[in-house]
């Protein structure tokens, strides 16, 4: 038991360290690995087709599968066209001078304030000087070069980002089941009967995790877009398709559909000062997106979260928090998964001690 114990010891160190070193690789490996099982049950119904009597080949049911992928990314694009060609009119159309003296409005209370009780020596106008040098110095010190270089290196990790997970997912789909396959080949026999429960734990529970976790996307897109629209937001179906997105990250989607709503509906009706109009806007999109958070944390993410990976929602708020920590927002997607990947196996390794006769041979 000793020697088995420290071999699991050694296999998970060297595995963490593996998947540490080359990140990326698993990155795409485990985006490959949602990406296919969302499209299986597509390319299974394409595989049961008919055409003049023969059954569609498996590389090209896959290939369609593929096409509804870039169908549903086109359609999205597609989306934000307006709403992109909308900003970029109104940014070159806005003179900053004059935004800038809108919303320095508030701020001269405060500095007429400060001259009144002696608090500073300087003359009227010192807070917007200070403040206008500030942020016009600060845009003018930016570089046109590196911002550029940043988006095409940006651009290119994407652009090989995305023919490396459409080339792995490609193979899990037409190979179906080879991970499967070669974790099981690698597996000894003596240890068959509990890596295989755990797998087939593991499975079940990332199966139910997706599914709640689209299941909570249309939920917001719904109540979003619905919301939104009635109270007569510009885009509205826009911003509720960006939100139920970015609900993907945990605790801070909501926030950022939030932020995003708020911007495209001030920025769509071209009034950059805090008007009373603006500020009903702003109220509006705020009520909409107060009630999807409520919905979210009170109703959506207990039932994904607790039920879906069977863990108790301070245990997920933990796990969350430290993926958040290692690896930031793609930490915070990642947590939940791994955590949940992690922990069946621990738990099956235990049970198997307590129970598999294997175990308990003594070395």
């Amino acid at each position: 038991m000793r020697k088995t114990l420290i071999a699991i010891g050694l296999f998970v160190v060297a595995l963490v360290v593996a998947i540490w070193y080359f990140s990326n690789i698993f990155f795409y490996i485990t985006f490959s690995l949602v990406i296919a099982t969302l499209l299986r049950p597509l390319t299974n119904w394409v595989l049961k087709l008919e055409v003049s009597g023969r059954t569609i080949p498996r590389g090209l049911a896959v290939f369609v599968s593929f096409l509804a992928v870039a169908g549903v990314i086109g359609a999205f694009i597609t989306l934000f066209i307006p709403l992109i060609s909308h900003q970029v009119d109104v940014i070159s159309r806005i003179d900053f001078e004059i935004v800038f003296e809108k919303l320095f409005q508030p701020l001269r209370s405060i500095e007429d304030f400060l001259i009144a009780k002696d608090l500073v020596s300087e003359d009227s106008g010192f807070l917007k000087e200070a403040i206008h040098d500030a942020v016009f110095n600060y845009a003018g010190r930016v570089k046109l070069g590196d911002v550029i270089n940043s988006l095409f290196s940006v651009a290119g990790n994407f652009f090989v980002g995305i023919l490396a997970v459409g080339f792995i997912t490609f193979f899990l789909l037409y190979e179906k089941g080879i991970i499967r396959r070669v974790f099981i080949s690698i597996i000894p026999n003596q240890y068959f009967e509990v890596f295989i429960n755990a797998l087939y734990k593991m499975e079940k529970l990332l199966s139910n995790y997706l599914l709640g976790l689209l299941f909570q996307m249309i939920s917001i897109f719904t109540i979003a877009g619905v919301g939104l629209s009635i109270l007569g937001i510009d885009y509205a179906v826009t911003v509720a398709v960006f939100a139920a997105v970015a609900n993907l990250i945990p605790y801070l989607g909501p926030l950022l559909g939030g932020l995003f709503g708020i911007l495209v509906a001030v920025s769509a009706s071209g009034d950059f000062a805090f008007s009373n109009e603006t500020i009903i806007l702003i109220v509006k999109v705020f009520s909409v997106f107060a009630v999807v958070q409520v919905t979210d944390n009170v109703l959506l993410q207990p039932l994904i979260f607790s039920k879906s990976v069977k863990a108790h929602p301070l245990e997920i708020f933990v796990i969350i928090f430290v993926g958040a920590s290692i690896a930031g927002i793609p930490g915070m997607i990642a947590a939940i998964p791994v955590y949940t990947i992690l922990r069946v196996s621990t738990s099956e390794i235990y049970a198997g001690f307590n129970q598999y006769r294997v175990f308990k041979i003594k070395n």
